[in-house]
């Protein structure tokens, strides 16, 4: 276990963003992980995953851990279920994959969602009606202040539309290092009635699908509308679908009678953010280095040596612009550092 200095955190966030970390060392198993978090050297850590759900705004005085344990394993399984333990370093989309090949299904729906297996559970990732939550089990994090080894039962994680307790009371305190789900062996649970899954089938002349068809359709549907982070900057959705009262909605619709929702409670309806920046003029906007996807107005893009700051401010210009139209606040789902 080395410790650099001067450490570009590029290859390390899916914005591409350039900066500049002054102590960075890289952790492959739990021993290495207590050893650096136990130093005295390093008052101040940033613990990094797959870099997925970040914007990095500035060069980082602290010491960046990148967590990389690597690992699949089945702990237990019977002719319905089965039980799988991914480490954290474990890259997101390839875990799925990892499960198609199988036939474990629960997860098909979450294809092509950037990052690493160990930052899903905190925002409890989710896409076209499927969150992490619905198969989750359990997730192992270490304490950073004991160094203990903690096990968080679903029943412990609050989880909630992108969110959960390790965005809320136990934020920073604690590093997960590998998570449990169940899956389902057969009499899958197909999901295929949110976005454009089903007419996605259809255009594949697909009518009984499986759960590897709909991961390719779900892959087709995120390729076509959301650039690759290989080749443009980007976090994937920079922004939470805002939930209104139906009242609300019903004064949106006087005006924008397209105006698309999702029916949340009896009480509340969720309105896709893309929509209302769409709306309010951003979509394929571009600000010199930096803008708002052609495709997707959802997803704010770097396209080469873009400064995070840029992204921040763009993103607040959006927030405003968006409230000021629609009476909505949206929230941003990545992170600021």
């Amino acid at each position: 276990m080395h410790i650099q200095h001067n450490i570009s955190l590029k290859p390390y966030n899916t914005f591409g963003i350039d900066v500049l970390a002054k102590y960075f060392v890289s952790v492959s198993n739990i021993n290495e992980l207590k050893e650096i978090l136990s130093t005295k050297d390093y008052p101040n850590k940033l613990v990094l995953g797959g870099g997925s759900n970040m914007l990095l705004t500035k060069n980082q005085d602290k010491l960046v851990i990148h967590v990389n344990f690597k690992g699949i394993e089945i702990i237990s399984q019977d002719n319905d279920f089965v039980t799988v333990k991914a480490q954290a370093g474990e890259n997101w989309h390839q875990f799925v994959l990892w499960n198609m090949n199988k036939d474990f299904g629960g997860i098909e729906n979450l294809s092509l969602i950037p990052g690493n297996v160990g930052t899903a559970p905190i925002q409890n990732i989710g896409a076209y009606g499927v969150e992490l939550k619905d198969s989750f089990v359990s997730c192992e994090a270490l304490s950073i202040e004991t160094l203990k080894t903690h096990t968080f039962l679903k029943s412990d994680c609050n989880f909630g539309y992108r969110d959960s307790i390790f965005k809320q009371q136990e934020k920073g305190k604690y590093i997960i290092t590998s998570v449990t789900f169940k899956f389902t062996k057969r009499n899958h649970k197909l999901n295929i009635n949110y976005g454009t899954i089903s007419s996605e089938l259809e255009l594949m002349n697909i009518s009984n699908p499986t759960i590897q068809d709909i991961s390719k359709a779900v892959i087709s549907i995120r390729e076509s509308k959301l650039p690759n982070p290989k080749d443009i900057g980007n976090s994937g959705s920079f922004f939470k679908n805002p939930v209104i009262s139906k009242k609300d909605y019903e004064s949106i619709l006087q005006n924008f009678p397209d105006a698309p929702s999702y029916l949340v409670s009896e009480n509340e309806v969720k309105i896709p953010a893309g929509w209302l920046i769409e709306k309010a003029g951003f979509k394929g906007k571009r600000f010199g280095d930096y803008g708002i996807h052609k495709n997707q107005a959802l997803v704010l893009v770097n396209y080469g040596h873009a400064k995070g700051s840029d992204i921040l401010e763009l993103s607040k210009l959006i927030q405003k612009t968006v409230l000021r139209i629609f009476n909505i606040s949206i929230e941003a789902e990545v992170n600021i550092l």
